[in-house]
């Protein structure tokens, strides 16, 4: 087909070799410059059909940012609040979000209240991440405990966590009650570098009625290991709709109690320990 187009005349050519670089992975301005075809609708028809060779087309990342962008334009945010959000040049912004309507303008005071809040979220970032760093290092000092180590820390915190004989109450038996893996893990290995079987050890999880009672169970039988025939009936805490409780959600399990079967020596023990412990407590050099 001729056109009319004088230097366009052999269009059925020209497509020819367009489609040829363009199959050959050329953009679409490597093609214009190398035909030397300065128009736009020539170019269109030259290529249609053709698909963009996958160098050529916009990284997801940037669509993301451009809706991003949009969304926050809706939301009433300026291209500086945007641009310092985003991370992006305002000149994208402005490319991105130009069919928006403009936001209305705020009151001075409510825009000074939205910077010093944008302020104040990113000290609050600031010192998350001097929290971790220092408890990550923290972590790193203690390294791998000897058995003496693992011994000591385990009669103490059985002494803080678990239940202790009173003279007006004799409880001589080992029980201990945390919300913490953690703590529940510690005990557990302590338990097992004092020989206690494993046989020997009954659980029972206490938790408030209103939450996941089920998944709660199945949680801590997974983490201790145990068979749900080691678990006695969950305790269920009745709720108080006069207060409002923090601990809610997907991490809260309640608190799992562990019993050692016959555990009057072994409590015996442990309250002789505690007690040589206090007495062997004098600080030596200062040197941790």
């Amino acid at each position: 087909m001729a056109h009319s187009y004088g230097k366009y005349a052999d269009f059925e050519g020209l497509r020819e070799r367009a489609v040829a670089l363009r199959r050959a992975g050329h953009s679409r301005r490597q093609i214009r410059d190398r035909l030397h075809v300065d128009n736009n609708d020539i170019l269109n028809r030259l290529l249609e059909g053709e698909p963009p060779p996958e160098w050529t087309k916009r990284p997801n990342a940037k669509d993301d940012l451009r809706d991003r962008a949009r969304e926050l334009r809706l939301q009433g945010w300026t291209y500086d609040q945007i641009q310092v959000e985003l991370g992006c040049s305002k000149s994208s912004i402005s490319l991105w979000v130009r069919d928006l309507p403009r936001p209305e303008r705020r009151d001075p005071k409510e825009q000074a209240k939205l910077a010093s809040r944008k302020r104040w979220e990113h000290e609050l970032a600031v010192r998350d991440e001097v929290r971790q760093k220092t408890k990550a290092a923290a972590a790193g000092e203690i390294g791998k405990l000897s058995d003496r180590e693992l011994f000591l820390m385990g009669v103490g915190l059985y002494w803080a966590e678990g239940s202790k004989d009173k003279p007006y109450a004799r409880r001589e038996n080992v029980t201990f009650v945390n919300s913490d893996p953690g703590m529940i893990k510690v005990f557990q290995d302590w338990l097992d570098l004092l020989g206690v079987e494993r046989e020997r050890l009954r659980y029972t999880v206490m938790i408030h009625e209103t939450a996941d009672v089920a998944a709660a169970e199945q949680y801590w039988a997974g983490f201790v290991g145990a068979d749900r025939s080691a678990f006695y009936k969950t305790t269920l805490k009745k709720h108080n709709p006069k207060t409002v409780r923090k601990n809610v959600g997907d991490s809260y399990r309640g608190c799992l109690v562990i019993r050692v079967l016959k555990g009057a020596d072994l409590y015996r023990r442990i309250e002789g320990w505690w007690n040589g412990i206090v007495l062997g407590s004098s600080p030596g050099s200062g040197k941790v």
